[in-house]
């Protein structure tokens, strides 16, 4: 049975920079009408009226680097994890994600990655955020920059290895972070490049003459930009340099001014532009819960005034919600509504060859969306077609 939808007297940013007032008309999971004058002759199932409320419908949030949240973590590899992860994410505007792998044993990652492509298989349309592939991060990263990786299980990039957690994931893995120094990294990253994946450059120790062989191997994006990488030097620039001078290479970023600070913020936006960045929250399990003691892949992790540590204060992920990014980089930057969409979907979208159904608004592409009020914190969530999240009030 056909379901509809109508939101009406909203500001809505259609496809290609164009804003217009007037109505979006829903059925079951598409945007099938976009109108100024509005559908009177209509009369729909549910109706979300933006009359004197000064809201704005943007495309829905695309995380495409996230671990956990509400006390779940995509290694735990059980469907209730994922389908809490899910459920809670639209509340901050997320409505697709990559479900991002951390550093563990063979096995552990196997069992992720099978679980993770059984849900994306079966997975309930508009229930929630929609889980449009995975994201390995590591194991074949640098162990001089393994962060909160656990150092023991970490290996030199395989292409065998990958091949056989690929398959595991009947294909759906969509992003690898790699350090491209490693033995066997050019090739691996030449390997993911020529299948259509993302290869991404994290966790490296890599100089700037390595990564410029990376992205001449088809590298084309960057993991969370400074963290956990080789620091600019004036006599080697280093992955950071090559990360922000590097016009093929998009970077995520996670803006909560923790794992970066503020005016590394700018310095980012400024060198690489909104077209060349997207916001990230790299979250882990502790996401929307309270401070106290969690863990993270078998570490005990403390979270206290917004950041998450292991024991030695190592950061460990985040807690940052990407409504909270968006308010940050808004303090930071002031980027244009039209950057915003950019930084937080359409860059994701494109990159992950997805943008035929997702990061614009359009007739005939996925219902979801954001109802942002004015000081651009998310008012409503909705799912393909399904209303997923109503700020109070």
């Amino acid at each position: 049975m056909t379901q509809t939808l109508l939101l009406k007297n909203v500001t809505i940013i259609v496809e290609n920079e164009k804003e217009m007032t007037g109505s979006l008309w829903i059925e079951d999971e598409k945007i099938t009408d976009i109108s100024k004058e509005g559908f009177s002759d209509r009369t729909a199932d549910r109706v979300i009226d933006g009359k004197g409320k000064d809201w704005t419908v943007i495309p829905g949030f695309i995380d495409v680097h996230i671990h956990g949240a509400a006390g779940f973590d995509t290694m735990d590899a059980t469907q209730e994890a994922l389908e809490g992860i899910a459920t809670v994410l639209p509340e901050e505007g997320t409505t697709s994600f990559l479900a991002t792998t951390m550093t563990q044993s063979e096995a552990a990652i196997s069992k992720a990655l099978a679980n993770a492509a059984d849900y994306i298989d079966h997975q309930a349309n508009g229930k929630g955020a929609e889980i449009i592939g995975i994201h390995l991060e590591g194991p074949f990263i640098s162990k001089d920059k393994a962060g909160a990786q656990p150092l023991e299980h970490i290996i030199a990039p395989d292409l065998e290895q990958f091949d056989a957690w690929n398959e595991t994931a009947r294909q759906l893995i969509r992003l690898v972070t790699i350090a491209p120094e490693e033995p066997g990294a050019l090739q691996l990253i030449e390997h993911l490049s020529k299948s259509g994946i993302v290869a991404s450059i994290g966790h490296t120790n890599a100089t700037f003459a390595e990564v410029a062989r990376a992205v001449e191997k088809g590298a084309t994006h960057v993991t969370h930009l400074y963290n956990q990488m080789r620091g600019l030097h004036h006599r080697e620039p280093g992955a950071l340099g090559a990360a922000l001078l590097h016009k093929e290479l998009s970077v995520e970023i996670i803006v909560d001014f923790v794992h970066a600070h503020q005016e590394a913020v700018r310095l980012a936006y400024e060198a690489k532009g909104p077209e060349k960045m997207m916001l990230i929250t790299d979250a882990m399990r502790a996401k929307c819960l309270t401070p106290g003691e969690y863990d993270l892949a078998g570490q005990q992790v403390t979270v206290k005034d917004n950041e998450a540590r292991l024991s030695d204060g190592t950061i460990a992920g985040s807690v940052l919600t990407l409504k909270q990014a968006v308010a940050n980089l808004k303090e930071t930057v002031h980027p244009s509504v039209y950057d915003l969409i950019k930084l937080t979907s359409a860059n994701a979208a494109r990159e992950l060859n997805v943008f035929d159904r997702k990061g614009s608004i359009s007739t005939g592409k996925d219902a979801d969306l954001v109802i942002l009020d004015e000081d651009w914190d998310v008012a409503v969530t909705i799912c393909k077609g399904t209303l997923a999240y109503e700020q109070e009030g």
